[in-house]
C-alpha cells in the first residue's frame, strides 16, 4: 500500500525559492491551499472508511455462522442469463448495420450520380 508522503503540515510550510522569471507566489500558494483541503478531505474519508471496516469485522465477528449463507439466485440475474443466451452478437448486429447502410446509403449514392 502507498504510504502518503506530505502532511498537511508539510504542504503549509513549503517554502519555494523565487527566482528572476519564478512562480507568481500567490497563485503557488493558492493552489496548496486547494491542494490541503482536498488533503484534509481524503485523510476524513480515510479515517471514515478505517471506522467502518473495524466495525464490520467486528460485526462478522460477533454475527451467527448461519446468518452469512449464500443467499439464493435472485429472478433478475434468471431474466439477464436467458436474455443474453437469446440476444444477438457483435457480429450479427454489425452485419445488419451493414446490410441498412447498403440500403440507404447505396440509393442516395444512386440519387447524386
Amino acid at each position: 500500500m502507498a504510504t502518503i508522503k506530505f502532511t498537511t503540515k508539510d504542504i503549509y510550510e513549503q517554502d519555494f525559492k523565487i527566482g528572476f522569471r519564478g512562480y507568481d507566489q500567490d497563485e503557488v500558494n493558492d493552489f496548496l491551499d486547494g491542494i490541503m483541503k482536498d488533503y484534509d478531505a481524503y485523510e476524513a474519508i480515510i479515517k471514515e472508511l478505517k471506522g467502518e471496516i473495524t466495525r464490520l469485522k467486528a460485526q462478522a465477528v460477533n454475527a451467527p455462522k448461519a446468518a452469512v449463507a449464500v443467499a439464493p439466485i435472485s429472478e433478475e440475474t434468471d431474466i439477464l442469463r436467458t436474455e443474453r443466451g437469446s440476444s444477438a452478437t457483435n457480429f450479427d448486429i454489425l452485419r445488419r448495420l451493414n446490410r441498412l447502410e447498403k440500403e440507404v446509403f447505396g440509393k442516395q449514392i444512386a440519387q447524386d450520380l
